[in-house]
């Protein structure tokens, strides 16, 4: 079954949304300048667009009655030059506001990428892969138009409709109170079908994420092994129809939420042309005051100027209600608490001698849980070695973690050379402790990359020296492409012994002076396992090792062992010291030396 993933409970939305609002507009800050630019082209467009309905009517009512061909001639160059000047403003409000929207998204999907770097090793326990890259791709991917051009067309379009409606009312009022009657109507129905649309697009989310989830898990080099192996690739793919189906529906019902109530208002609009003539014409009939030709056509001109940016203005409004739950989730994660933290005034070691202490250790993983670990008091010396050995499940890598926190101690204190990790900046710690776990990741690159990621300056003679001292260079060497190998997903063209070289390797190239072995030989063969102790055991000189271990033949050397049972030191010592006192360990080195025939 796949872990546990993280779900939360959307704050309720009569409450959240204001404020919601106002965070999205605080990611254009940045930005002002250029949105200031953006306003002023939106502004002269405007001004230009409703200009073209007055010379229209100037050439019906003054140019063409009084045979002035002049006139004529200016104010038709006039409505061209309008065109023109529409379509530039155009182009570079867009070239702008495009420019703005995707700098807001990568400052969106760093700002996330960087939250979730700052996470704690737990949080990635409890969440799936997919979700958190479903956050990243798909969330903030769906949010492109809203900024990069839903913010624009929000601020042309209520540009327009606003000088639109002032050329109205200097044209006739009458007429423009008759064409509006029904704008309040629209409104409420756009925020309707606006909110329709966002409920849906939480469920269509989530639903996205589920999937990608899947692929993520059954379609890694892993998941395949699995599947195949265990018979289940038919029904892996009857699971994934299933959820695709489910996104079908709701990508379906996300695009026809109020596409009726919406088209009846594109139908009212369209027709408001002819009620304006029939208005004019009764009107007229009846006594009213006269309206002439120019200001008739020149009115329904800019009704109809009106009704595009209103229409787009009601869709913009629902285009917005749609985003804010794709910001909602976005939020969720910049939101989410930090638990390991570098202090205000982090202290900076320019020379690390190694030693650790834990002091009282306590770990557990919340508030209400048992603890992992309990009243842990262990004094590793600078340069010297301590083993951690024990059951599964007793806290021997959750001990190690706490080292590099990875973890935060929940009790008590981890001490560098006497200074709380805690207090430590992370450059620190990240310099002064290399940790191998039993857990190999390689990025799908190069040897000579995987390995640079440890030292990303590092020479060819350093790789060369680093890969010796882990027994793999000549492995590497005899290979096609040597150091420009590339390893493959998650390092599977290697075997789990060789990836655990190169894991080695990576860590002997940081060259750390406090070693954290979290099982690191538990892939390799006896032979293999024996030539890289060897190794370890060269480099381990000066230097403080830490070792997590089933197979007690690696840790026999160590100047301290201690036994961990149910996250407590039960028993310690050195290798002779401990099998003299019979008890745990003594038992674990006899089923060891019992086990070894079969190896």
């Amino acid at each position: 079954m796949p872990p546990e993933h993280i779900t939360w409970s959307p704050s309720p939305a009569d409450k959240e949304q204001p404020r919601q609002v106002r965070r999205i507009l605080s990611l254009f800050r940045p930005y002002r300048g250029r949105l200031a630019i953006v306003g002023l082209l939106v502004g002269a467009a405007s001004l230009v667009s409703v200009a073209t309905p007055f010379l229209l009517k100037a050439i019906l009512d003054t140019a063409i009655p009084q045979g002035r061909t002049g006139l004529l001639s200016l104010l038709a160059l006039g409505m061209i030059l309008s065109a023109v000047l529409s379509g530039v403003f155009g182009v570079l409000q867009t070239l702008i506001s495009t420019t703005v929207g995707q700098r807001v998204m990568h400052d969106l999907r760093t700002a996330v990428y960087g939250r979730l770097q700052r996470m704690s090793l737990a949080f990635f326990t409890r969440t799936r892969t997919g979700e958190v890259q479903s956050r990243i791709a798909n969330d903030i991917g769906g949010m492109q138009a809203t900024v990069t051009s839903t913010a624009t067309s929000l601020v042309s379009n209520l540009t327009s409709v606003i000088a639109t409606i002032v050329a109205m009312i200097a044209l006739d009022w009458r007429l423009t109170v008759v064409s509006l009657l029904l704008l309040p109507v629209f409104v409420w129905i756009s925020r309707r079908v606006g909110n329709e649309r966002k409920r849906i697009t939480t469920q269509r989310q989530k639903q996205m994420a589920a999937m990608a989830a899947t692929v993520t898990e059954s379609l890694s080099v892993s998941g395949i092994l699995l599947g195949r192996t265990m018979g289940r690739s038919d029904s892996l793919t009857k699971s994934f129809a299933d959820e695709s189906e489910g996104l079908v529906d709701l990508e379906v019902r996300s695009n026809m939420a109020g596409r009726w109530r919406m088209s009846v208002i594109g139908i009212v609009m369209a027709a408001m042309p002819a009620f304006i003539y029939w208005t004019a014409g009764v009107a007229l009939q009846l006594g009213g005051p006269t309206i002439s030709i120019g200001t008739l056509v020149a009115f329904v001109s800019l009704q109809q100027g009106l009704f595009r940016p209103t229409v787009s203005l009601l869709s913009t409004g629902v285009q917005i209600q749609t985003s804010l739950a794709l910001f909602q989730r976005i939020f969720e994660y910049l939101d989410l608490p930090i638990d390991i933290t570098e202090p205000e005034r982090p202290v900076h070691l320019d020379q690390v001698k190694g030693e650790i202490r834990f002091e009282d250790v306590e770990f557990r993983y919340d508030d209400k849980g048992a603890p992992i670990l309990d009243a842990i008091d262990i004094t590793v010396p600078a340069g010297g070695s301590l083993a951690v050995v024990g059951p599964t499940g007793s806290g021997k890598s959750t001990l190690s973690y706490l080292v590099p926190r990875l973890y935060d101690v929940t009790g008590g204190r981890v001490t560098l050379d006497g200074v709380d990790v805690r207090d430590l900046d992370f450059d620190t710690l990240a310099r002064a402790v290399g940790v191998v776990s039993q857990e190999t990741y390689l990025f799908h690159a190069s040897v000579a990359e995987n390995l640079r990621f440890a030292k990303p300056d590092a020479t060819e003679e350093e790789l060369h020296t680093a890969a010796r001292a882990a027994q793999i260079h000549d492995h590497i060497a005899a290979l096609p492409d040597g150091y420009d190998t590339v390893v493959g997903e998650r390092g599977h063209r290697f075997s789990g012994g060789e990836k655990q070289r190169l894991a080695i390797a990576r860590t002997i190239l940081r060259d750390p002076p406090v070693l954290v072995l979290d099982e690191a030989s538990s892939a390799l063969d006896t032979r293999t396992e024996h030539a890289v102790q060897e190794a370890i055991d060269s480099l381990s000189a000066n230097r403080t090792t830490i070792t997590i271990a089933h197979r007690l033949s690696t840790i026999r050397g160590a100047d301290q062992i201690v036994v961990l049972d149910a996250g407590r030191a039960v028993e310690r010592g050195t290798h002779e010291e401990l099998l003299d006192q019979g008890g745990r360990y003594a038992a674990l080195v006899h089923r060891d030396a019992q086990l070894e025939p079969t190896r």
